[in-house]
């Protein structure tokens, strides 16, 4: 398992797509390299849509998905 420690928590709980990916990416660009975003979101489809995102921009890497009950949580690194 990749070992990373959380820089900010975003939470989304409530908002369905697209507005978890786009408020991550709001997120993601503030943080400096090597940050870990933790995002808390409801919307099951988070789960394919971080990911996607993720898998298809520069600069950042999922680190982690996990299911919790009733809350996905996405682990995001900036990279660059």
């Amino acid at each position: 398992m990749t070992q990373y420690e959380v820089t900010e928590t975003l939470d989304v709980k409530g908002q369905n797509c697209p507005m978890p990916v786009v408020k991550t990416k709001q997120n993601i660009d503030r943080l400096a390299e090597g940050d870990v975003l933790e995002v808390f979101a409801t919307d099951p489809g988070s789960m394919s849509d971080i990911a996607g995102w993720a898998k298809t921009t520069d600069g950042v890497e999922l680190v982690n998905q996990v299911e919790d009950d009733d809350v996905y949580k996405h682990y995001v690194r900036k990279t660059e």
